[in-house]
């Protein structure tokens, strides 16, 4: 069964992006942890081979097309009331309405693989007031900026319910939760 998952790292208090969206505390992250776990690229490709759709924002798509498209052809969705550039060779679908009118077709569209909610914080909080965020998977990583791009855009009504930690040979660790319904 596919589910909706939201999958991304965030910061020690919680935010995925600084305040002009950009994640350079991220990939510039330098860890002085010497310890067991897994390679985070291992873990994030492993991840994606999983992933038959994704949905993400203006902002999000945005950074993505500032470097090359990752996803391959992997039906994606952008959520956006402005007019974006399309990506050569991938199959991007702009969306301006409610992102529970598209759930439908891109769960369908993920087939027996998962839908990632790739960004950000709106579209997160979006699927969740409607009821269509099964999972949260935040890999924290041991900054703190102090303010940025939340995790999520506004408060969560209802509880997580932790099913798992992983941690990473860089010292990040990965939190994952199932929504409560």
């Amino acid at each position: 069964m596919t589910k909706t998952q939201y999958y991304c790292a965030a910061t020690l208090d919680g935010y995925i992006a600084d305040s002009d969206d950009g994640i350079d505390w991220l990939t510039g992250f330098q860890s002085g942890y010497d310890g067991p776990g897994e390679k985070v690229l291992d873990a994030i490709n492993s991840y994606i081979d999983g992933v038959g759709a994704l949905v993400m924002g203006s902002s999000t798509y945005e950074y993505i097309l500032s470097h090359d498209w990752p996803y391959g052809d992997r039906p994606s969705w952008v959520l956006t009331s402005r007019e974006l550039p399309d990506t050569e060779g991938a199959d991007i679908r702009f969306h301006n309405g409610p992102v529970a009118e598209i759930h439908p077709e891109m769960v369908a569209a993920a087939g027996d693989r998962d839908l990632w909610v790739v960004g950000g914080g709106p579209v997160a909080s979006d699927l969740v007031d409607a009821g269509l965020l099964d999972e949260l998977q935040v890999t924290i990583v041991p900054i703190v900026l102090g303010s940025g791009k939340p995790l999520f855009s506004r408060p969560i009504g209802s509880g997580m319910s932790l099913q798992g930690t992983r941690t990473f040979a860089n010292g990040m660790v990965e939190l994952r939760f199932s929504l409560a319904t």
